[in-house]
């Protein structure tokens, strides 16, 4: 059983995000917000069995154990995890309608905590999926995608490798069409 098959039995069906196909026949998923206010299409998405796509705050935060002092019970919008075959990534992303909705330490936090909560299903996966190398092979990807609500324009961001920490993350503003392919970079 494939990596993405066992997430996709271990998560329940709430906390996923399903993909659509866009006018060309191609796979895309639209990340949006509980509220509803706005709302990010993401292009070029690998196949369904390649892919699983996780609201990631859908996870009840962990108050009830830990005190929260350092960040430790946040959590990103969203986590992306695919293996195409050639790529094994996983993709936090976290969601702002506006540029000074919150300063970068606490979107940083929250990358964190969604990485804490992929190292929790990876163990779940190892420990009663008996699946020895569960996530084992994936590189981590870090996005935050600001101003969203603001009038969308044709920007050229740099491509940006070094992505690969919550610290580091690769900044999108104003997205206009954003692609799969963009977010993980080269790996």
């Amino acid at each position: 059983m494939s990596d993405i098959a066992i997430l996709k039995e271990m998560i329940q069906e709430t906390a996923k995000v399903p993909l659509m196909e866009d006018s060309y026949g191609k796979k895309k998923v639209t990340l949006k917000e509980p509220d509803g206010n706005y709302s990010v299409t993401i292009n070029g998405m690998p196949d369904d069995e390649q892919v699983i796509v996780i609201k990631a705050d859908a996870f009840t935060s962990p108050e009830a154990i830990f005190c929260g002092s350092k960040g430790e019970c946040k959590r990103a919008d969203f986590v992306i995890i695919a293996d195409t075959g050639k790529k094994k990534v996983i993709l936090c992303i976290e969601m702002k309608a506006k540029a000074t909705t919150s300063p970068e330490w606490k979107i940083i936090q929250q990358l964190k905590g969604t990485q804490c909560f992929v190292a929790y299903c990876q163990k779940i996966g190892k420990e009663f999926w008996s699946a020895k190398q569960f996530l084992d092979a994936y590189v981590y990807r870090f996005v935050t995608i600001r101003n969203i609500n603001i009038h969308k324009k044709p920007t050229r961001e740099a491509i940006n490798d070094e992505h690969d920490r919550p610290e580091k993350m690769l900044k999108i503003s104003s997205p206009h069409h954003i692609q799969f392919n963009f977010l993980i970079g080269k790996i």
